[in-house]
């Protein structure tokens, strides 16, 4: 149904383009394929020679700092507490501190064993005490020739030291005498098992092989695959070290052909050596470079043929149909999009025109309409007068000009001539908090002059730094005078409402309290429920206008929120975020 329609003919679709841009970079692939192979054989041998390289080169870095870790492990238990004190004050130590500061060093012995892999055993020889102390079987009688022997070798001044087959680290703590014997020797005999073991890695290939030459000491480690494991190293050996340093060769061994890697460490006096079967990298054809630059130019040609056609029938017109819709989230509605080739983004151009007019002509009949009349009902809302406000004025006024206390009077018309103009005033619907707060205590003030034996109302001052909020207008007051009428008005005495101010990083908190003792938790719930029920046929009371309007102002994270106050009354708490959100209509 899709392609029968006009529209979506099949020699207008996107889908037909595309197939067609596809075999033509597909077939020249295919046809190539063969030969991009071969070349890569090239590029292979290269790679896989320069990866062995570093692979080996990466492991005498490492074997290298794994050594300079242990020396420093060695040499800072040249300095261990309890060995000097073995080998300075073994005669006046008792028994028990013999054995603590022998165990104590046992257990520092233990730990650098355990420190790496590579190490197989830690042992201190104190000729001062007849003592030699090991990881692996505590403490011993002296022994004297691994003591000299393992000591004139690291005399030499090579790192890694040999003796009996096995490597040794040694470091001496000399006596503070010249000339004397040292007062103890450490010594870290490295696990010749587990440096071979580690040379299995290079393995990778069915028949390669891998030599460690630890300086001049004649020790060989070995590791191979294959017929390299059972084939004499030595034969190995005598080709790898006629090959020129840190250069590839190829040796041939009993009629195979290897290719040699190797690879130094100055700093250990090492020798690495890898032998890789010539299979692995084997030489390619001098006729495919040509093959090869062909290929390449082709394979851009058609490259650069794909991006053109991708861009000029789908990422230019799709890049469009975003910019639109971006346009759109952001509120303009002025779109019209010019209908493009007869193809799938001509027909979604022509559905986005429709939906933008269709969204326009909602927004006019329904959205704006809404809005209108909302607004116009909390307009109302908030300019009406409560009757028995004024009438309770009146009478306050009425009463005091009988009794001549012309000064009240006076104050009393000025209070409330004040507090009338800002109620009726068709100013703007936002005012700086401080006006709101000013307008508040005017209107506490007047309610003083009637509830002033029974009720007070106690303000907290504002702070600075909000003064210039702008908020709606009558916010607060209606607050105050519903603690009046519904919480204080019944009580005989000692009524209080207090306003305080509260702020953090998000949002500045206007609390209006109260001490009423008529607040039950079925009205307080009843209060709560009503300010969030979005029932637009719901009565709108001056509380829920309230609440409405800080949301249209501030957006969802603003309103009025009631709770029981601690004082034992009604908590009103205007919330009024420092940053305007999302409004919610």
């Amino acid at each position: 149904m899709l392609f029968n329609h006009q529209v979506f003919s099949l020699r207008n679709t996107i889908f037909l383009r595309l197939i067609v841009t596809f075999l033509l970079i597909l077939l020249p692939v295919l046809s190539l394929g063969v030969y991009l192979y071969n070349w890569l054989v090239d590029t292979a041998r290269e790679d896989i020679s320069k990866t062995a390289g570093s692979q080996i080169e990466f492991y005498l870095t490492d074997l290298e700092n794994q050594i300079e870790r242990m020396k420093l492990l060695q040499y800072s238990l040249l300095e261990d507490e309890n060995l000097n004190e073995l080998a300075l004050t073994w005669q006046t130590l008792g028994t028990i501190d013999r054995m603590e500061h022998t165990n104590s060093l046992v257990k520092r012995l233990f730990t650098i064993q355990n420190s790496s892999m590579y190490i197989k055993n830690v042992s201190v020889h104190i000729a001062t005490i007849g003592r030699s102390v090991s990881a692996l079987n505590g403490a011993l009688p002296f022994d004297a020739e691994r003591y000299y022997d393992i000591r004139s070798e690291f005399g030499r001044g090579s790192q890694v030291i040999e003796w009996n087959g096995s490597l040794f680290l040694s470091a001496a703590k000399q006596s503070g005498t010249r000339g004397r014997e040292p007062l103890f020797t450490v010594e870290i005999e490295l696990d010749n098992q587990k440096l071979q073991e580690a040379l299995h890695q290079f393995d990778t290939y069915d028949g390669s092989g891998t030599m460690l030459l630890p300086g001049r000491s004649g020790v060989v480690l070995t590791s191979g695959t294959g017929a390299v494991a059972v084939r004499e190293f030595p034969s190995f050996l005598r080709q790898a070290e006629e090959a020129p340093l840190s250069d590839s060769q190829t040796v041939t061994l009993s009629g195979d052909r290897y290719y040699l890697v190797r690879a130094d460490s100055p700093m250990l006096d090492f020798t690495m050596y890898r032998f890789i079967p010539e299979w692995v990298v084997q030489e390619p054809r001098d006729r495919f470079y040509t093959w090869a630059w062909l290929f390449s130019i082709l394979a851009l040609s058609m490259i650069a043929v794909y991006v053109f056609s991708t861009y000029k029938f789908i990422h230019r017109p799709l890049l469009t149909l975003v910019k639109s819709f971006r346009r759109m989230e952001s509120g303009d509605l002025d779109i019209f999009l010019a209908r493009g080739p007869k193809d799938e983004f001509g027909y979604l151009y022509d559905r986005f025109n429709q939906m933008v007019a269709n969204l326009r002509s909602l927004i006019d009949q329904a959205y704006k309409q809404k809005i209108m009349a909302q607004r116009a009902e909390l307009k109302q809302l908030q300019s009406q007068i409560n009757p028995h406000f004024l009438y309770n004025s009146f009478f306050i006024l009425n009463t005091m000009a009988k009794t001549g206390d012309v000064e009240r009077v006076e104050q009393f018309t000025t209070l409330l001539g004040s507090y009338f103009q800002f109620v009726t005033r068709n100013a703007s619907d936002e005012i700086p908090l401080k006006q709101e707060i000013r307008h508040a205590r005017m209107y506490a003030e007047i309610q003083d002059l009637r509830f002033s034996r029974r009720i007070g109302v106690r303000f907290e001052p504002l702070p600075e730094e909000f003064e210039t909020l702008m908020v709606p207008r009558l916010i607060v007051q209606p607050i105050i005078e519903n603690a009046f009428e519904h919480s204080l008005e019944r009580k005989v005495q000692d009524g209080l409402i207090i306003v305080r101010f509260e702020t953090d990083e998000e949002e500045v908190r206007v609390v209006v309290e109260d001490n009423g003792d008529e607040l039950t938790e079925e009205k307080l719930i009843l209060i709560s429920h009503s300010l969030h029920d979005r029932d637009d046929q719901a009565e709108t009371t001056g509380m829920i206008n309230i609440h409405r309007r800080v949301r249209m102002t501030f957006g969802r994270n603003g309103g009025l929120q009631v709770s029981r106050s601690v004082l034992g009354g009604l908590q009103a708490t205007l919330r009024l975020p420092r940053r305007r959100g999302e409004v919610d209509v």
